[in-house]
């Protein structure tokens, strides 16, 4: 009989290539979607032909919900439940700080009593972020780095990953987290600032823009492949005992040298075509 996993966020960058993984593996695989009024579900799209038939489920839900959430929980019983469900975009943290706070923060609680509730020892993917550390304590960060937040994005995702370490050890939960710095793909979201360079890139190229607005170009940044961090969280509830993980590339690289290569690729001189604009700065 197949494992079952449970994924919120499943339609986000992370979700889609995670589901994808799991099903190749031979998982049933249940996922939750906000509902709003538009349908946004292609990055999961192209999956339905081959797992349609009882092998790929979704449900509307919310991790702010925990009633709904806790119902499905009960009906579906996975095996295995992966986080990923939150208020992601750092900057617009500080526009909705309340919300972020609740998503990010509180529906890891509602996850994880649901868990305790229920004894059934399922194995917990808790979704962390190297946001956590903030302004940086020491160099390289490793699972022992003192955390020291710097947004309210930041203070939720400490905030569920020490909670995710309160649960395993109080409880006895086989919950992980998983200390991950940035992952990209053709996925990311467009707001994220490599798939805004990319694509104002391409839309640069097809005249319909001249110039991408962007805030600090000197801020640095780990950035690594999507897809090869998912197979990370999945071997982390394959462990025999429950820990955290810090999963990274070890390069560090600008947000400028991220546009000087992206510019190279196409032959435009990047500072005729990017302009520093203030308001995309985060608070300090």
């Amino acid at each position: 009989m197949s494992k079952k996993a449970f994924i919120t966020g499943i339609s986000g960058q992370d979700g889609s290539y995670l589901a994808e993984f799991l099903l190749e593996k031979g998982y049933e695989v249940h996922g939750i979607v906000r509902r709003s009024s538009s349908v946004f579900r292609e990055r999961l799209e192209y999956l339905y032909p081959t797992y349609k038939d009882k092998k790929l489920f979704l449900y509307y839900g919310d991790v702010a919900d925990g009633s709904s959430l806790a119902r499905l929980l009960d009906t579906v019983k996975p095996d295995e439940i992966y986080n990923l469900a939150a208020q992601s975009h750092v900057k617009i943290s500080f526009d909705i700080p309340e919300y972020t706070a609740d998503v990010t923060g509180l529906g890891v609680i509602r996850i994880l009593e649901w868990i305790r509730e229920s004894g059934t020892g399922v194995k917990f993917y808790q979704a962390s972020s190297s946001e956590m550390f903030g302004k940086v304590i020491e160099t390289p960060q490793k699972e022992t780095t003192p955390f020291y937040p710097r947004s309210p994005y930041a203070c939720a995702k400490v905030f569920a990953h020490y909670v995710t370490i309160n649960y395993r050890e109080s409880y006895n939960v086989f919950a992980c987290s998983g200390i991950l710095f940035n992952h990209e793909s053709p996925r990311r979201g467009e707001n994220f600032v490599t798939r805004k360079i990319t694509k104002g890139i391409a839309n640069i190229l097809a005249k319909k823009i001249n110039a991408i607005h962007l805030g600090n170009l000197d801020a640095k940044r780990d950035w690594g492949y999507a897809k090869d961090y998912v197979e990370a969280m999945w071997c982390m509830l394959q462990q025999d005992k429950p820990d955290d993980y810090v999963i990274a590339t070890g390069e560090t690289h600008s947000v400028r040298e991220f546009i000087e290569e992206a510019f190279n690729v196409v032959g435009l001189d990047w500072e005729k075509h990017v302009i520093v604009d203030k308001k995309y700065f985060r608070p300090r």
